[in-house]
C-alpha cells in the first residue's frame, strides 16, 4: 500500500517519460540530410507491430522507403497531381473565380479532402511552396487491409502513432503526411511498382529524420470541454 500510495505522489508531481514523448513531440518540417541507422527503423516498426488492434488482426502493410530517388518520383507524381488540380479547382486566382462551382461540388463530394486546410495545402504543394515530406531521408508508407475487423483505419492510425512516439523516444523527428494517397487513387504507377492491391489500400505516411535544431516541446493546444459522468451525477471538465 506504501509503494503504491508513494507511486501516485511521484504522478502527480512530474510527468512520467511516456507523457513527455506524447506532450512534447512535435511535426518536423526541417530534417538534416544524415540518414537514420536502420536497427532505429525495426525498432519503430516494431512498436507498430505491437499496436493493438481489433481482433488483433493488425490490418496494416508497412514499406519502407530510405531510395532518395525513389522518394523524389514519388513526390514529383504527387506534386503532378496537385497541379491539376489546382488548375481545375482553385478559384482563388486572379481571374478564375468562374471555378467556384466546380470547387463547391469537388467539396460536397470529397468534404474530408477537400476541407480548407487540405484545400490550401494542395496550392502550397504545386507551387513547390511546401514539401511533401520535407527532405526526410526515412519514409514508411502504411497501407490498410480492407478487410480488417471493424475499424482498419483507427487500428493504421494507433500503429503509426506507436511509431512517431517510439521514434520520438530515441531523438528522432516525425510528420505524418496524407497527400501522397492521391499518386496511388489516381496512377497506376505506383501501385504496381510497390505491388499493392486488393485487400490493401494506401492509408498514410510517416516521414522520419533527424530534426534540425531542437524543435519539440509542449506547446499551448485548445482545451475542449470533457463531460464526467460518476457517483450519479455530472459534470464538465476542461
Amino acid at each position: 500500500m506504501e509503494k503504491k500510495e508513494e507511486q501516485i505522489e511521484q504522478v502527480k508531481n512530474e510527468w512520467t517519460p511516456t507523457e513527455e514523448t506524447i506532450l512534447k513531440r512535435r511535426s518536423i518540417r526541417m530534417y538534416k540530410k544524415e540518414q537514420v541507422p536502420d536497427f532505429m527503423i525495426n525498432r519503430i516498426l516494431e512498436a507498430g507491430r505491437f499496436a493493438p488492434s481489433a481482433g488483433n488482426s493488425q490490418p496494416w502493410k508497412f514499406i519502407v522507403l530510405r531510395d532518395p530517388k525513389l522518394i523524389k518520383d514519388l513526390t514529383d507524381t504527387t506534386v503532378g497531381i496537385c497541379k491539376l488540380f489546382k488548375s481545375l479547382i482553385d478559384y482563388r486566382i486572379p481571374g478564375k473565380r468562374w471555378r467556384l462551382p466546380i470547387a463547391k461540388f469537388n467539396i460536397k463530394m470529397k468534404p474530408k479532402d477537400l476541407h480548407p486546410v487540405p484545400f490550401g495545402a494542395v496550392t502550397f504543394i504545386a507551387d513547390g511552396k511546401l514539401g511533401l515530406w520535407h527532405d526526410a531521408p526515412t519514409v514508411i508508407l502504411i497501407f490498410k487491409d480492407v478487410r480488417g475487423v471493424s475499424n482498419p483505419d483507427l487500428d493504421c492510425g494507433i500503429a503509426g502513432q506507436n511509431m512517431v512516439l517510439a521514434a520520438h523516444s530515441m531523438g528522432l523527428g516525425t510528420c505524418w503526411v496524407g497527400f501522397v494517397k492521391l499518386a496511388f487513387q489516381y496512377t497506376r504507377k505506383w501501385k504496381k511498382y510497390f505491388n499493392i492491391s486488393y485487400p490493401y489500400k494506401f492509408a498514410s505516411s510517416i516521414a522520419i529524420g533527424w530534426p534540425v535544431g531542437d524543435p519539440d516541446g509542449m506547446v499551448k493546444r485548445v482545451t475542449h470541454a470533457v463531460d464526467w459522468y460518476e457517483n450519479g451525477s455530472k459534470k464538465t471538465n476542461y
